[in-house]
């Protein structure tokens, strides 16, 4: 079993993104301002819909701080990907 072949409830470790998780993160993020969020890699979890952890790099320009967050995204089967919660860690 690969791991982005998980039994649903389970969370698949880390990896680089796709191109489908990057239109995800990109619908989810559409219109956020302030902290600028850049994935690195993605956890997934398959539910009634998708979860989403996405491991982020971000800051806010222009400062040249940088931190990293967890951006939690839900990606419902019907309907719009949203931002569930930022945790900066």
């Amino acid at each position: 079993m690969s791991e982005q072949e998980q039994l649903p409830g389970g969370w698949t470790n880390y990896h680089p993104l796709t191109a489908e998780d990057q239109k995800v993160f990109d619908e989810a993020m559409h219109g956020f301002v302030g902290v600028k969020y850049t994935p690195t890699e993605v956890s997934t979890q398959v539910v009634n819909g998708t979860n989403y952890r996405f491991r982020c790099n971000a800051s806010m320009p222009p400062s040249e701080v940088v931190w990293q967050a967890i951006v939690e995204i839900y990606s419902p089967i019907d309907g719009q990907p949203h931002v569930m919660s930022i945790t900066r860690i």
